[in-house]
């Protein structure tokens, strides 16, 4: 298996001001008086002058709000390049990050078990003191960085958001996680998840609900509701989420943000798992390029994980510039009606499909030939199977049963109730929909449709009970739209469709063949980059 080693480099510079913490000369010695430094600084001060630059870049008038100055508003491909050039010190990074997280997660709660500041920057000293004797871990060297909620990172806590683990401190690293450590990441925390993932609301009884980047009496989505509003407000520059019924395609879209679901196995998980077919990590960003980039750290075989693919993960960060013209879109939209969806959702995500006609796709009405009602089912029973077959010793601990949500309580009560013969006609009806899913593929080149039903709802709500006109009769029916990508196991990015009347964020889930990630990221980058939605930021950044 081949690592990307090599930092992701592009010219482009972030946002001017910053009010709350100096980016002081002493701690960068070596540019303190150089060339490089006064290049990297007046770059950022020509936003005054109304330029922008890359990706991650801000409008003049948005940048003077950050705390953490023009080094939080560089993508994190400038700030790879910007660290390793000794543009900027990592001190001076962990500095800017740190002021982020001290104005805005208050109001949102995304990071959580902040570790000290102190030892913090401790740690991105020791980065500089590397970079001055010549040494580089990687492209993510002196980078701040927090892993969801549900996997570990030594020395740090990790909850799932229960109460059960409240003061669990991880002894090693996750797969991927070692991996990002290995790349130069320091870990400063962990973002926030609903209790043990389950449910696309990120709120939880050891750190309460995180808020929506956008509007903070909205939720963020979830599970990786901590990850997509960190990354919105640049308290993190790229995050990792998890997604088994659109973990991070949800937060990602009701955030503005990149969500990429990979094919299973890209991502290896932390051991033997022939049960859940159904959840894999992906990578996070505020541009495909970013996602893209640490998708190749995270990516590739490990012996722990049977089903993990032997790949190249150096493929991930090449450029994804591709040719447009010609490609073939199929609109899933709601399936045919069959999806009941908030007034205002389909009509916004049909009308950004006309930024990919303006870069020569087509775009038609794509129908699966199946009983999406059976899908469902299917699903259900799965999901159920795979949740009993791990919380069942919770479960059936009345003490430690007492403390777990309800619905992970339902989801568990299904499991142990379902036949060997259920489970093996849900896996023949998932059999089926691969090939009348992956029929499509035929006729076009990828599928889209909605990330969720609804627009982001009333962070004090736990999930939706009626939408459009409809009863919910599950607390996760409200996002039956990602299901169909889930149980097809394809690669997925989700991108930001636009906005509501009331200035809320929806996302597209943009969907192509088993194995094609790379071709799904290229798409995804062509798509975002004409249609410019995540050039847009969130209120008082």
């Amino acid at each position: 298996m081949s690592r990307a080693a090599g930092p992701g480099v592009r010219e482009t510079q972030g946002s001017a001001g910053g009010e709350h913490v100096e980016l002081q000369e002493e701690e960068s010695p070596v540019l303190a008086h150089g060339a490089g430094r006064r290049r990297f600084l007046q770059g950022a001060a020509l936003l005054g002058a109304g330029f922008a630059f890359g990706h991650g870049s801000l409008q003049a008038a948005q940048a003077t709000a950050l705390p953490g100055g023009p080094v939080a508003g560089l993508d994190a491909l400038a700030l790879s390049a910007a660290i390793r050039s000794r543009a900027v010190s990592a001190v001076e990074v962990m500095k800017a990050y740190l002021a982020q997280i001290e104005h805005h997660n208050p109001r949102v709660n995304a990071i959580v078990s902040l570790r000290p500041a102190s030892e913090l920057l401790e740690e991105a000293r020791a980065c500089d003191a590397e970079l001055s004797r010549g040494q580089w871990r990687g492209w993510m060297h002196g980078m701040p960085y927090a892993p969801k909620d549900l996997v570990d990172v030594r020395g740090i806590r990790t909850t799932s958001g229960s109460p059960l683990l409240r003061d669990n401190v991880a002894q090693k690293d996750s797969v991927f996680v070692s991996r990002i450590r290995a790349a130069g990441a320091l870990f400063i925390g962990k973002t926030n998840v609903p209790e043990f993932g389950y449910g696309s609301q990120s709120y939880n009884p050891v750190f309460g609900v995180t808020r929506n980047a956008w509007d903070a009496t909205r939720t963020s989505g979830g599970s990786s509701g901590g990850s997509a509003v960190a990354l919105a407000l640049r308290m993190l520059p790229v995050a990792d989420g998890s997604d088994m019924m659109g973990s991070l395609r949800n937060p990602s879209g009701w955030n503005n943000v990149i969500g990429f679901r990979p094919t299973l196995g890209t991502i290896p998980g932390d051991g033997p798992d022939y049960i859940d077919l159904l959840s894999t990590a992906g990578p996070m960003a505020r541009s495909v390029p970013e996602a893209a980039r640490l998708l190749s750290t995270m990516a590739g075989y490990d012996r722990r994980d049977p089903l993990s693919l032997d790949l190249d993960a150096d493929t991930f960060a090449a450029p994804l510039a591709a040719r447009t013209d010609g490609l073939r879109i199929g609109w899933l939209g709601d399936y045919g009606g069959y999806l009941p969806m908030e007034e205002g959702v389909l009509p916004l995500c049909r009308s950004a499909l006309a930024h990919v006609e303006a870069i020569g796709c087509t775009v038609s009405d794509a129908r699966p030939e199946f009983d999406m009602a059976q899908l469902w089912q299917a699903w259900i029973v799965l999901r159920q199977w795979s949740t009993a077959a791990w919380a069942a010793p919770l479960y059936r601990d009345p003490a430690r049963r007492a403390q777990l949500k309800p619905e992970l309580v339902w989801e568990v009560e299904g499991g142990l109730g379902l036949s060997a013969t259920q489970v093996s006609e849900a896996m023949a009806t998932r059999a089926r929909w691969y090939a009348a899913f992956s029929a499509l593929f035929e006729k076009f080149d990828f599928l889209v449709l909605p990330t969720a039903q609804v627009f982001p709802f009333d962070a004090d709500t736990h999930w939706p009970l009626n939408v459009g006109g409809r009863s919910m009769d599950t607390y996760h029916r409200w996002m039956e739209v990602v299901i169909g990508g889930t149980m097809s196991g394809c690669p997925i990015v989700a991108v930001p469709a636009g906005f509501s009347a009331a200035g809320l964020p929806m996302g597209l889930q943009l969907i192509g063949p088993l194995r094609r990630d790379v071709d799904v990221l290229r798409a995804g980058a062509a798509y975002a980059a004409a249609a410019g939605f995540g050039a847009r930021v969130p209120p008082g950044l």
